[in-house]
């Protein structure tokens, strides 16, 4: 069967007016049902929890009403609830929760408030300890240590002699317990009802409350038949002294109900307001009605232009969200034939000019080869002819030097070669050690001395000490002999090799400078590549085969070494960088692979 398929204004309008008339509804039900309920539970909840202690509390009292007395009207003032404390047989115990202790002529005076004669207006406002008041009243022990008060006043009396024969004390205020202002009802009035109706009540209850179990509570509601008003009432059972004993807490339930009608009344108020609010809704959801059109126009502009970076973002199940899953749909699988289209234009460029440039390296490669051995083989070609035709004797030996001297150049360069295949081929891994690297270079400045000594160089030497690095010792002496080498062929005669190292944070620069020809700025960076000679018509005079610094750039950038070449006022200067064994990183265990 196919399903019923409703226009989007029928919809917008029906969920507006379902949703708001839930709302509406809901909220009047909470209001009616539920919110007076919960205040209930959660004033049952904080009463229970403060009664529970109250039993501990209870026992470890002297035998002193007085500090009875304070006790309970702490826990009134902090519950907001009457309290009273009832034996086994669900008699009464007399308290005093409010009281003015006082001190005149030198004694100290406890003026009890009566609840039942007394209301929160009888006390002057904001009263503390320290304040001095008047109280007009009758004695009611043979000490007159206890007063029932039937005035209380804060300014000073005209006379001192109070009328109709009450005593009149003057005094200053060293304690008091008093009703707290945030007591929810006239607390006098209230704790007066504990007395005088709860406890009949009570009386009524005898069965069920001395059936329970100690440290166990019931709850009741009790309504006041005098004023209407609900009061809940939570009893504790407790033992204290061998017997049975309860505490009872009353709390009224007024301002509940009045929140509640107060509410109710509101909510009548509020239906009007709530009308303009669903009129201004339906108005601004028809405005929003014309937004998906406007934004599949959006979108169809833009994939008519090839542009697929922003989808129409509508998902409902209506004929727009339907529209809108097509041409994502259909924009997705385009944007994803387009750009596998670019990919793999790119990753054909990219194979096109990765083969032009190994078939140029292949080029180069050939005819740096055949250029390197076309020489030496010339001259050893040369020079066999030579013994072939049966030269003079004392010509032999030369000839034999000369041949040998070739062969060793081209088993130089092939193994170079095939040295440098293998960095570039990344089959080289390093096997890191600490070693003082001031050895390495004092064991390969003494191979240089004949070299040296030929050329009347002199070679100076400023290293720091300790200089311990963490690194490859057989490579870093590859390239302290290439770079040495280096320098010493391209050295002026009678002139001066330094090397020098210095600490730069973690690690250590060494630096090889020697004094000769400057090599132009334009070349310092591509005198790392491998058969670059800046002079290739001097070559064979001075020496090498033209891989020594591409070796050293590949065992460097192994290294994470910084590294480079600059001209210097008197010739040229190589420069690289170590970590020192104090920060040494990498795996210790670096084998390689050859």
């Amino acid at each position: 069967m196919k399903r019923l398929r409703l226009n989007v204004v029928t919809k917008l309008f029906a969920a507006t007016f379902v949703f708001v008339f839930l709302l509406y509804a809901l909220i009047l039900i909470g209001e009616k049902f539920f919110f007076e309920r919960f205040y209930l539970n959660a004033k049952v909840s904080e009463l229970s929890q403060a009664m529970a202690s109250f039993p501990d509390e209870y026992a470890k009292l002297p035998p002193d009403k007085h500090k009875l007395d304070k006790m309970v009207g702490t826990l009134m003032n902090r519950t907001d609830a009457s309290i009273a404390i009832v034996d086994e047989q669900l008699r009464q115990l007399n308290l005093d929760p409010y009281f003015l202790e006082i001190k005149a002529a030198n004694k100290n005076q406890v003026i009890t408030l009566p609840l039942k004669e007394m209301k929160r207006t009888d006390l002057p406002e904001g009263l503390h300890v320290g304040d001095t008041i008047t109280i007009d009243g009758i004695y009611m022990d043979e000490n007159d240590t206890i007063m029932k008060p039937i005035r209380i006043a804060r300014q000073s009396p005209s006379t001192n002699v109070s009328e109709n024969g009450l005593t009149r004390v003057t005094a200053v205020i060293s304690e008091l317990m008093l009703p707290s202002h945030q007591r929810a009802h006239n607390p006098f009035y209230q704790d007066s009802l504990v007395a005088d109706q709860i406890g009949p009540w009570l009386t009524q209850q005898y069965d069920e409350i001395t059936q329970m179990k100690s440290g166990s509570f019931i709850q009741r509601k009790w309504t006041d038949p005098w004023s209407g008003v609900n009061y809940a009432i939570v009893i504790h059972r407790f033992s204290y002294q061998g017997g049975a004993n309860y505490i009872l807490a009353v709390t009224t339930l007024q301002p509940v109900s009045d929140a509640v009608s107060m509410l109710t009344s509101y909510s009548l108020y509020a239906t009007p307001v709530i009308l303009v609010i669903l009129l201004l809704l339906s108005f601004v959801f028809s405005k929003i009605i014309t937004k998906p059109l406007v934004t599949l126009s959006h979108s169809a502009s833009r994939m008519a232009n090839l542009d697929f970076t922003e989808l129409a973002s509508i998902h409902s199940q209506d004929e727009f969200g339907e529209l809108s899953r097509h041409l994502n749909t259909l924009a997705g699988k385009l944007d994803q034939t387009l750009k596998d289209l670019t990919s793999a234009n790119v990753t054909l460029r990219e194979d096109l000019k990765h083969k032009e440039k190994m078939e140029q390296l292949r080029k180069e490669l050939i005819a740096n080869i055949s250029h390197e051995l076309k020489t030496p083989l010339g001259i050893v070609k040369g020079f066999a002819e030579g013994l072939k035709d049966d030269v003079a004797h004392e010509k032999r030996e030369r000839y034999m030097d000369v041949i040998l001297s070739e062969v060793d150049k081209m088993n130089e360069l092939i193994m170079d070669m095939l040295e440098l295949s293998k960095f570039e081929a990344k089959a080289i891994l390093l096997r890191r050690q600490s070693f003082p690297v001031s050895e390495i270079i004092d064991r390969v400045a003494a191979s240089f001395q004949l070299q040296l000594a030929n050329k009347q160089v002199r070679l100076w030497l400023a290293l720091p000490e300790e200089t311990n690095v963490w690194a490859d010792p057989r490579r870093i002496e590859q390239v302290i002999v290439n770079l040495l080498g280096n320098a010493v062929r391209h050295a002026n005669p009678s002139s001066e090799i330094r090397i020098t190292g210095t600490r730069e944070r973690e690690c250590i620069r060494f630096r090889i400078e020697n004094e000769g020809a400057h090599i132009p700025d334009d070349q310092l960076t591509r005198i790392w590549e491998q058969f670059y000679r800046v002079d290739s018509s001097r070559w064979r005079k001075s020496g090498g085969t033209g891989l020594g610094l591409a070796i050293c750039k590949h065992i460097l950038d192994l290294h994470g070494s910084y590294y480079g070449a600059e001209n210097t006022v008197n010739g040229v200067a190589f420069s690289f960088t170590l970590v020192e064994n104090e920060n040494k990183g990498g795996n210790d265990d670096e084998s390689e692979k050859e």
